[in-house]
């Protein structure tokens, strides 16, 4: 009962945050109003209480004779009566207690709702920063700044502010001692609805306008606790449905609302003057009286993690990147403190499978709290002994060490990890102390538990998760291991082996047994990292096997004990520092190299995971998890028979439909579509090439940059690098291992040396046009590909595909040729169920503006067009499209047809469709009549005409960008779908 209470308490809140963050619930809620989260949270505690009395109070009693008595005066309806009144009050307790956690979560919910910033304003505020930056400005590597804060005395903006304006408006407000604005300003606030309203906001920074760069750069300088004026754009938080648009699948909404986020602020201009310093003593003793005494201590502690960062910022750019990233990683794992940490070393330690050793976890705090503790002990033994007169030599130790790891646990930023350790230690000297018969595994879900009721949302974050179902794993197989580990222990091996024998075989123990441990949390964390990140590394299985111990013995230990050192001599400190950057910079080239391996490069497992899959594997492992002989282990046999068979069902579900995915790309400009067709042992076939290799599908990505060359767009910021990252994740989670083409439909000028200047200005950027011949190098580096079509123009292809394989160290095996992707360039399979051609391209002409290929997709049955959810492939989302009112008789005559066409169009200038109304109109208007529906998918930029729509008798009109198509607002559109919001301008 004990455990199904606190899943069913947990169950319930994340189904009411769930259902609260979907569903349009009234802010003015008159419970919700009455209810507060403190007192609510007093209430769960006081009801889990009783609880657990009545249940304890109810445990059998040990007394025979009194027992023997009771039954000989009860009778049995008694005894009846009495269960049924015992399990009515606990049900009645249980279902109070789960009904009042899911009130708690709709209150933290509806906080949150009430406090956020609901529309998009540029302000200026007074910005109190709060904590240390997630990040550092620098404009030499493109790194931006991103705090939390708190912004208060908003006033919208009418000009744009010099950060010489927001000086004389600081000098302005520290004249006035007791009052928060001067009288003018009090004045107009007093007139603003928004006149003392306070929001938590994350501030970004981004060294894109260079003008502010020198400003910005003494954004670093800020410490936790600094105030000063600056001018901010505010805009709300984007929603979980927007977190589509992101290519990695990452739900910036929740990862912000766990962090208690109100909106995002954009900084415009900043103040060079501070309203006050927190390094200030004076100060901090003048802050807010709203602040409390623990607000103050928490300020204090934050200000040493910035100093501690500062001091390792220190001559920072003459060092090399590796010796930048090897001391960054030392800090965090010190304090936490992942901002000077690059994308690079991220995505290394992602790739290993060790990323949880990046963050500060159990092992950083109790090795800490059990140093200190048994440091405290020693000089007691030493120097005081007669205060074991009064405590018991274990409560000296374990004060010390609860004191320890909670202010540890504040200085490295208070995560999951590290309170829920700092908690435990708590609460396991309490069971203690007060002799409670409850086992650790109770009072890890008893913690679970408040920390949910605590603050709801940690529900959200996958630290929460993965640190309760880690620690639960550990402590069952330590129970499970325990007895074989003494029966070993009891053997008579050693009693007739050498001492070298001995340790040999103690030593193989130990292998075999962290061997054992690593597969086991491997393989059990596995659905819940799947479920959460949508893919895992299979390189954790075996670099965790050094990683983990050469973290927790060596480089842990070797930084703590230098952080200590830091306290009383710097110059000690900054020696072991080094060594163990040294240590950790030599263990980066090992994984570099590791992970390079052409043998070993597929590391990652993309099995799509839903709940029904993991509640599978709950059940597949439930005989395990209990008592041996309580459930039979062939119990197991279905659940995992049907889990195999749901994991091929969801495979094979990718590819039973023909489908066209739309993938994000974090460029607005930048589309990526793949398609995926399924086909029946058909051979394939084109002009050129012929395959009778039998095929289950085939698949073609459609790359291509919609800038359109006459309109002034703002500049991208994506790299091929990170385009080529981002697609072969998004194949690999749609189990696309091969494809039979990718056909860039943009022309590159990069690719061409038969160009003259004057057609040349005329195109986009060469560094983004140049980029998505960069992914097909890449892409074909890491899975087969076929064929390879290119618009325009290129000749230097192979010049280009070899300087970039040299450029980042690829293998130079496999190579590619680029076919020019021509107007009546055609693929189709041997049935002609679905074929590619090119409905424009003349790299003929020498003019950029009419290279740009346009490609149409004709099929037997109808191809679904989605739009890919990175977070969730198998639920990726309908798109939203545009409908044409056709003529009854021709729609009549059209549904005799049997054949569907797909047009993806590409155009950057409006002579790509005059040049097609002049040479291929006629034979468009032919080819029209053999459709049962025609649709188009482009962007909402296109040069597409009116007159162009009706020729190619297009029925349904879909934009990567999900906004109106300009040229379809004068015919008889129908909007299936299209939110209010993408058809604003």
């Amino acid at each position: 009962m004990y455990w199904l209470v606190g899943s069913l308490v947990i169950i319930a809140m994340m189904g009411v945050l769930a259902v609260a963050d979907n569903v349009a619930m009234p802010i003015d809620m008159p419970l919700l109003n009455v209810v507060s989260a403190t007192g609510l949270l007093w209430l769960l505690v006081i009801f889990a209480i009783i609880l657990l009395s009545a249940t304890q109070l109810n445990s059998p009693s040990v007394n025979t004779q009194s027992t023997n008595k009771t039954r000989s005066v009860s009778s049995p309806n008694d005894v009846k009566l009495s269960l049924f009144s015992k399990y009515f009050l606990f049900g009645l307790l249980a279902i109070g207690l789960v009904v009042s956690s899911a009130l708690q979560a709709l209150v933290a919910h509806q906080q949150a709702e009430t406090t956020k910033i609901t529309d998009s304003i540029r302000v200026q505020a007074l910005v109190r920063i709060e904590g240390i930056s997630d990040s550092v400005y620098d404009a030499s590597t493109d790194s931006g700044y991103r705090q939390v804060a708190v912004v208060t005395h908003l006033m919208p903006l009418v000009a744009e502010l010099t950060p010489q304006d927001l000086a004389d408006s600081t000098r302005n407000y520290s004249k006035e001692e007791n009052n928060s604005l001067s009288k003018s300003y009090s004045d107009n606030f007093e007139k603003k609805p928004n006149n003392h309203i306070e929001y938590r906001v994350l501030l970004n920074a981004y060294p894109k306008n260079t003008a502010n760069n020198d400003s910005f750069s003494n954004l670093n300088d800020l410490q936790p606790g600094d105030e000063l004026f600056m001018s901010l754009a505010l805009a709300p938080l984007s929603t979980s449905k927007q977190a589509i648009s992101n290519p990695s699948g990452f739900d910036g909404y929740r990862w912000l609302r766990g962090r208690h986020i109100d909106g995002v602020a954009n900084i415009l201009a900043v103040s060079p003057l501070t309203v006050s310093k927190s390094n200030n003593d004076g100060a901090l003793q003048q802050a807010s009286t709203s602040d409390s005494y623990f607000q103050r201590f928490r300020t204090r502690i934050d200000i040493g993690r910035w100093q501690l960062r500062d001091h390792f910022y220190r001559d920072w750019p003459a060092q090399t990147t590796a010796e930048q990233q090897a001391r960054a990683v030392t800090l965090s794992l010190l304090t936490g403190d992942r901002s000077l940490i690059n994308r690079d070393t991220k995505d290394l330690y992602q790739l290993a499978g060790i990323s949880h050793l990046l963050a500060i976890s159990g092992t950083h705090v109790l090795f800490l709290a059990i140093v200190l503790g048994g440091a405290v002990v020693l000089l007691f033994n030493r120097l005081c002994p007669v205060v074991y007169r009064y405590m018991p030599r274990w409560q000296v130790r374990w004060w010390v060490m609860i004191g320890a790891a909670f202010i540890y646990a504040l200085f490295t930023g208070f995560d999951v990890p590290a309170a829920r350790t700092a908690w435990m230690l708590l609460a396991i000297g309490l069971v203690r102390l007060t002799l409670l018969p409850i086992s650790t595994m109770r009072v890890l879900l008893a913690l679970a538990v408040l920390m949910a009721w605590q603050d709801p949302y940690v529900l959200w974050q996958a630290g929460y998760w993965l640190s309760f179902i880690a620690v639960a794993l550990l402590l069952k197989y330590e129970d499970t291991s325990y007895q074989h580990t003494t029966e070993a222990l009891r053997s008579s091996y050693d009693e007739h082996r050498s001492k070298g024998d001995r340790v040999l075989y103690h030593a193989l123990r130990a292998g075999r047994r962290m061997f054992k441990l690593q597969f086991w949390l491997f393989l059990t964390l596995l659905p819940i990292t799947l479920l959460l990140f949508g893919k895992a590394s299979l390189w954790g299985l075996i670099v965790n096997l050094f990683a983990i111990g050469l973290f927790g013995w060596v480089i842990v230990p070797l930084n703590l004990l230098a952080g200590l050192f830091y306290l009383l001599s710097p110059t000690i400190a900054d020696s072991i520092w080094s060594l163990v950057s040294a240590i950790v910079g030599n263990l980066h080239e090992l994984i570099g190299w590791l992970t390079s391996l052409p043998a070993l490069t597929d590391a990652w497992l993309y099995t799509p995971v839903n709940m029904a899959i993991l509640l599978m594997v709950l059940l597949s492992i439930v005989p395990w998890l209990l008592p041996r002989g309580l459930l039979s282990r062939w119990l197991a046999l279905p659940p995992l028979t049907l889990l195999m068979m749901t994991v091929y069902a969801n495979q094979q579900s990718l590819v039973t439909v023909p489908t066209l995915y739309i993938l994000p790309t974090g460029d607005p400009y930048i589309s990526a579509a793949l398609l995926q067709f399924p086909l029946h042992n058909q051979s394939v076939s084109n002009s050129k090439y012929r395959s009778s290799l039998a095929k289950d599908n085939t698949s073609w990505l459609f790359l291509a940059d919609h800038r359109p060359t006459a309109t002034r767009t703002m500049p991208s910021n994506l790299t091929a690098d990170k385009l080529s990252v981002s697609l072969e994740q998004q194949l690999g989670s749609l189990s696309v291992d091969k494809l039979e083409g990718i056909i860039v439909q943009s022309s590159s000028t990069g690719l061409s040396d038969t160009l003259t200047p004057a057609n040349r200005s005329t195109t986009a950027d060469d560094r983004v046009s140049e980029s998505l011949p960069s992914t097909v190098i890449y892409l074909n580096d890491h899975l087969p590909v076929s064929q390879y079509w290119q618009a325009g123009r290129s000749e230097r292809w192979s010049a280009f595909q070899q300087a970039y394989k040299t450029k980042n160290n690829l293998d130079g095996r496999s190579h590619v040729s680029a076919q020019g992707c021509e107007q009546g360039k055609t693929w189709q399979v041997a049935s002609g169920d679905v074929s590619i051609q090119a409905m424009t391209g003349w790299s003929e002409i020498g003019d950029t503006s009419v290279w740009d290929c346009t490609i149409a997709i004709d099929s037997s049955v109808p191809i679904q067009v989605l739009r890919y959810n990175a977070a969730d492939p198998l639920k990726s989302l309908s798109v939203n499209s545009q409908t044409k009112i056709a003529d009854n008789q021709l729609d009549t005559d059209h549904k005799n047809l049997s054949l569907s066409r797909l047009v993806l169009d590409t155009d950057t200038h409006p002579r790509v469709w005059q040049m097609w109304s002049l040479l291929c109109s006629a034979d468009s208007n032919n080819d029209s009549m053999r459709f049962k529906n025609i649709t188009w998918l482009g962007h909402s930029a296109s040069q597409m005409t009116t007159d162009v729509i009706s020729r190619q008798s297009i029925n349904d009109i879909i934009t990567y960008d999900d906004k109106p198509l300009e040229a379809s607002l004068s015919l008889n559109i129908i909007n299936n779908g299209v939110d209010a919001e993408a058809m604003s301008p």
